[in-house]
């Protein structure tokens, strides 16, 4: 079994508090792990190059998850070796006033990448299914729409050349108070605290009982869901890397063909 297989979203979706401290790829000593996920991210550096001289594919990396499940941590870890010629991430916040002004998609479609591009969501267009259906902003018939337009969307990047990864970053509720416990501990990490972060997590059941529904309505051949044991940081950035890498490889990527008339130049 590869290892896009083994953490692929199964059906129903159960996120039980055990499978968030998961370890299937761990060798059982922490620093080999970490030399790991250098290596895995350093091969999708150098498969970047490869990509962005190739200018004809793309790839959209979606992150979701609880609050301090680890976007960012995943972004650095995995991703931070990129160059930034070929790569970017965008962080979707709250809507603005001119994005509520169009539909929720809007502001989603336009920084889907380009070719040649490799593009991270750190949260996505599946912000607005669940923040509204948790607060009841929406209804159940309003929830169904909104999967199947998300559907309909990531059907149609993957029809026009996108290759899309969703991972849901999966930790335990205790792994969560433990994480924003250090940062009001920690002087130096208070710029992390948004104390709305502790008000959504008064809604802790509902949030894991929307992003199963979410994962199982939304989990395509096109855009396959990931669900990644998170409460351990090392072995979540190990699971994503070795996704990724793997995705890449069954690009077969190759550099565009030489041109053998620049061979014959010397430059003076």
């Amino acid at each position: 079994m590869n290892n896009r297989d083994q953490f692929r979203a199964k059906h129903p979706l159960k996120l039980t508090e055990s499978k968030a401290g998961a370890k299937p790829l761990s060798s059982g000593d922490k620093e080999a792990d970490k030399a790991r996920v250098d290596e895995l991210a350093n091969r999708i550096a150098a498969c970047q190059d490869i990509f962005y001289a190739e200018r004809r594919r793309k790839l959209l990396v979606i992150l979701q998850g609880m609050d301090t499940s680890g976007k960012d941590g995943t972004v650095r870890g995995v991703f931070g070796r990129l160059d930034p010629l070929g790569v970017r991430c965008v962080a979707f916040r709250a809507p603005t006033i001119d994005e509520r002004e169009h539909d929720y998609l809007w502001r989603v479609h336009r920084e889907v990448p380009a070719q040649g591009q490799l593009v991270v969501f750190n949260r996505s267009h599946y912000e607005d299914v669940l923040y509204p259906a948790v607060h009841g902003l929406i209804d159940g018939k309003e929830c169904a729409r909104r999967y199947q337009q998300i559907c309909d969307f990531e059907r149609m990047l993957s029809e026009t050349g996108t290759v899309i990864l969703k991972f849901f970053l999966h930790i335990s509720k205790e792994e969560q108070r433990q994480r924003l416990q250090a940062r009001l501990d920690d002087p130096d990490k208070h710029w992390k605290v948004d104390l709305n972060d502790l008000k959504e997590r008064e809604h802790w059941d509902a949030y894991r009982s929307f992003y199963q529904k979410a994962i199982d309505k939304t989990d395509t051949d096109v855009a396959p869901w990931y669900v990644i044991p998170s409460d351990s940081k090392t072995h979540r950035n190990l699971a994503i890397a070795s996704i990724v890498v793997e995705t890449l490889d069954a690009m077969k990527l190759a550099y565009p063909p030489a041109n053998p008339e620049y061979l014959k130049i010397k430059v003076t």
